[in-house]
């Protein structure tokens, strides 16, 4: 009977290989030479993961966006833009940004051939905060008129010094009409952006030999949303980005096909012929039958060696190395996580077949479901994209350790094949940001009172103060921001999403990251640029101050527009009006109101200094909101690293901080 099963088995495994191998088109059984190709990265000095948008050296111009293309000198990444050759300082595909400078200005201000910074805005955007500064070329001798006199270096041209001046943008308008009219008369001009706050350190000390440093030091740049949404979804399925030259549009390289966004099975395509399919069919159908018969035969035989032979367990055998992992974590953490573990068909019942989707996003999706108890709740369902289980672990290892009422509660999690699920209370509000992101909108039915903000501001306060210090292990959650916080029924805020969070010892002051983390506009300057200083729970504090002063009104629906001397440092901005002794009557509000507003921005002024040492504990900055307006210190000038205002809110935000003036006694 043995040898009658394994006979038949042999011959119908021979019959479909036979029929598969011969009938069945090359494209739906050979790999896709474009997909290995791009996805080996881009290796040149220190840069050692290059990928998509970018291409060149050994990345062919298929495996990149065009306009992004990187060649290698020696050790540097050069890259050009708009027929200007760049130095690559810095590139984090996680935030879609990098870091350039001119390489016209590395080491001199007097290249050969003068041509300002320009750029395709179809493709890059300016990010992070930009001061524009302009050197004036070949000018008349402009005498000394005021404190704003713009600031004078050398340069030979054929043997003769020219009278040579450069001017930061938001001094300008200090200058006086003698020395615009002198720079007017100069021969030419360059504008070169550089980092705002690498800008201010010449600002005391205006000599040439300063400001070769903050252009040498670059500037911030951003790739197009839509590449990069694109390229998600593409990475989501298991494809690698590229670019399809003939069309002229992104493309979705797959292990065995190509789709124009995102891998799907090969033989789903809509040109597929009914011939293919049937034979597809028949094949799936005999396959079927194999694997029956294997399985009957491994019951009573030697199972393991005849599903190797067979080549049945491959996938499994790639994808077990990290299942163990996580299996490990669970088991070596099993008796600290209090919250349960549910297999796939218990979320399939909570969630009734994931019927009611409450969001999306990178991590996943969230639906409602409702546990046997009755108790709402919201099971967040990772996607696949992340295959190592890194958020997993983060998530599942530092929300189990928390406690507090302005803590999300976690209630359980599913690890079962490759789904990925975690479970926490139902907060019925939803999050922050949609009570604060509508300011321009006529529909003011989601804006919240000023103390009702204010509440809300010091829950927050209290539950970072609790992950930073209330917890035996400190957790650094590292990507605080409106769509983080939720809101229950009285809207107590609850700080949710803890995929990026880090988990340290108490008495560890300093972390060492590999990478950037969190959001543009909320991430702190030492994230991305360790020249600010060593990541800490600071970090989180900068991310919380920013997040306040759009509670307030001073940051709403920021982007970054196509020029940068149009825009102004927005907590700057604020920072000037807070001293300026000019009130306007705010229709509506009341005396409480305007100090709450008042203590709210003096506040979050401290928790964005660009020095991480320079700004305050949580537990500091909850005596600061819970004190009096008029024992707070006038925080130092903020500099770097907020997102420019947008023009269409530039008059709501002037309202709002310019009757928001500091009491002098401060």
């Amino acid at each position: 009977m043995h040898l009658c099963i394994s006979a038949s088995s042999s011959a119908l495994v021979f019959i479909i290989f036979i029929l598969l191998s011969v009938q069945v088109p090359t494209f739906l059984c050979a790999g896709n030479d474009t997909y290995e190709v791009c996805s080996k990265p881009l290796r040149c000095g220190t840069f050692q993961n290059v990928t998509y948008p970018f291409w060149g050296v050994d990345r062919p111009d298929y495996c990149g966006h065009p306009g992004l293309e990187l060649t290698c000198q020696g050790d540097e990444l050069l890259m050009t833009i708009m027929s200007l050759s760049y130095k690559v300082i810095e590139i984090n595909t996680d935030i879609q940004a990098f870091t350039v400078a001119r390489s016209d200005y590395l080491t001199t201000l007097c290249p050969q051939h003068l041509a300002n910074t320009t750029l395709d805005f179809n493709l890059l955007s300016y990010a992070w905060n930009l001061e524009n500064v302009t050197l004036y070329y070949d000018c008349p001798r402009i005498a000394n008129q005021s404190s704003g006199f713009p600031s004078q270096f050398n340069c030979t041209s054929n043997g003769t010094d020219m009278q040579n001046y450069y001017v930061i943008a938001s001094a300008f308008g200090n200058l006086s009409a003698v020395a615009k009219g002198g720079l007017g008369s100069c021969r030419s001009n360059v504008i070169v952006p550089a980092f705002y706050t690498a800008v201010q350190t010449i600002v005391s000390n205006p000599t040439s030999d300063t400001l070769v440093l903050p252009l040498r030091n670059g500037f911030g740049l951003k790739w197009d949303a839509n590449i990069a949404s694109k390229c998600t979804a593409c990475s989501a399925s298991g494809g690698m980005c590229g670019y399809n030259k003939t069309l002229s549009e992104f493309t979705c390289y797959c292990s065995d096909h190509t789709d124009p966004s995102a891998c799907r099975p090969s033989g789903s395509s809509n040109g597929t012929s009914l011939r293919i399919k049937l034979i597809i069919g028949l094949g799936v159908a005999g396959a079927a039958i194999v694997v029956v018969f294997v399985m009957v035969f491994t019951l009573r035989h030697r199972r393991s060696s005849f599903l190797i032979s067979s080549g049945i367990l491959m996938n499994f055998q790639q994808s077990k190395k990290n299942s163990e992992r996580i299996e490990a974590f669970i088991m070596k953490y099993g008796s600290d996580l209090a919250p349960k573990r549910y297999s796939f068909s218990d979320i399939r019942k909570i969630t009734k077949s994931f019927k009611d989707r409450l969001g999306e996003g990178g991590f996943g999706t969230v639906f409602k479901g409702k546990l046997p108890d009755g108790r709402l709740v919201a099971v967040k369902v990772l996607s696949e994209s992340k295959g190592d289980g890194e958020e997993f672990i983060n998530e599942v290892a530092s929300i189990s350790r928390t406690s507090h009422v302005n803590v999300v509660t976690f209630l359980g999690f599913c690890y079962e094949g490759s789904v990925r699920a975690l479970i926490y209370e139902f907060m019925p509000n939803g999050s922050l940001d949609k009570f604060i992101c509508c300011e321009g909108s006529p529909d003011k039915s989601h804006l919240l009172k000023h103390k009702t903000l204010f509440e809300i501001a010091i829950g927050i306060a209290r539950g970072l103060e609790y992950l930073h210090g209330g917890c035996n292990t400190r957790i650094l959650h590292l990507d605080i921001k409106p769509h983080n916080i939720l809101l229950d029924e009285s809207f107590c805020p609850k700080i949710s999403d803890f995929g990026l969070a880090k988990l340290c010892e108490r008495k560890e002051s300093i972390l060492s990251m590999i990478s950037a983390r969190g959001t543009i506009g909320y991430i702190a300057p030492e994230l991305f640029c360790r020249n600010f200083g060593g990541v800490s729970y600071k970090s989180d504090v900068y991310s919380y101050g920013m997040m306040v002063l759009e509670m307030v009104g001073a940051k709403e629906n920021v982007h970054n527009g196509p020029s940068v001397t149009s825009e102004m440092n927005f907590p700057l901005w604020v920072y000037e009006h807070l001293q300026q002794e000019a009130y306007f009557n705010l229709q509506g509000i009341t005396v409480e109101e305007e100090e709450i507003t008042k203590k709210m921005i003096v506040v979050s002024l401290w928790c964005i200094q660009t020095n991480p040492s320079d700004r305050p504990s949580m537990t500091k900055v909850l005596e600061m909101l819970q004190g009096s307006l008029q024992s707070l210190a006038i925080p130092p000038r903020p500099f770097l690293f907020s997102p420019p205002r947008s023009p269409q809110n530039s008059s709501q935000i002037a309202l709002i901080a310019s009757s928001i003036s500091m009491p002098s006694e401060l």
